[in-house]
């Protein structure tokens, strides 16, 4: 079906992309590289855009995938699988932060000394 063929294309992007890149960037992290927000900031809005994509097919197919009893609905299905679109976004925030921060630090006059 057209949803096993989404799924599998997902999980593939996941195996071969975004996890090999989340382990990049945790090295960047460690030994403080400059690309550490850039390769924050792709991680990030790539697992948003997965997740985006995760919900918009649940909700396209009527939530016949997920338990319709509330407790199970919302505390498992929409307050678990949304720490993946919480924990992205923030990071994609401070990313976004932290770049432009530096951005407007590169872009100060600078001041010669005479």
């Amino acid at each position: 079906s057209r949803s096993d063929d989404f799924t599998v294309a997902m999980e593939t992007v996941t195996a071969w992309a975004w996890g090999p890149l989340s382990f990049l960037t945790f090295l960047a992290f460690l030994r403080h590289h400059p690309a550490r927000y850039v390769l924050q900031l792709i991680v990030s809005l790539g697992q948003l855009y997965g997740d985006v994509l995760y919900f918009a097919t649940e909700a396209r197919a009527g939530w016949t995938h997920s338990d319709p009893r509330p407790l199970y609905f919302w505390g498992y299905f929409v307050g678990l699988n949304g720490l993946w679109v919480l924990v992205p976004g923030l990071l994609l925030l401070d990313a976004c932060h932290q770049l432009a921060t530096a951005q407007r630090s590169h872009d100060r006059p600078r001041h010669k000394s005479h």
